[in-house]
């Protein structure tokens, strides 16, 4: 029964959403969208160094094509790194929006259900704790 009323407290119409959970949600979407945007930002700025660094040694230690060939490789691997985590938080930030929004994201039912098992586990988990408490304290009281 406790389970049904978990359930039923959790599977609110998505208008009915509390405010704290709308918060909650926003602040995830934040936090990792914001964590892949400087990611891609850090890659970019290493890319930028390592060019700067590597690129004197590529042209007193190489002829001129060789250096420029890997250079120009460097270049286009850095902006494609850079702009692939660009892309993914981007997209990180689309799929959480719409779900705090209330639209259903593909693995929103996944992602749901992942949370209703966490919290039965947790409840039945504080279950246990409080049986093996009074269990303790019973049979120290009876010695």
């Amino acid at each position: 029964m406790a389970e049904l009323q978990l359930q039923s407290q959790y599977q609110q119409q998505p208008g009915q959403q509390s405010w704290a959970q709308q918060v909650v949600r926003a602040a995830t979407a934040v936090t990792a969208g914001g964590s892949l945007l400087i990611l891609s930002g850090l890659i970019l700025a290493a890319t930028v160094i390592a060019l700067t660094i590597a690129t004197p040694l590529f042209v007193i230690f190489s002829p001129v094509l060789v250096p420029a060939i890997i250079a120009v490789a460097l270049i286009f691997m850095g902006f494609i790194a850079s702009g692939g985590f660009g892309v993914a938080a981007l997209t990180v930030l689309s799929w959480i929006y719409r779900y705090v929004t209330g639209e259903h994201p593909p693995g929103a039912d996944q992602l749901d259900h992942a949370r209703l098992k966490l919290a039965s586990k947790a409840r039945e988990m504080k279950d246990r704790a409080e049986q093996f408490g009074q269990q303790h304290i019973s049979g120290t009281h009876a010695s």
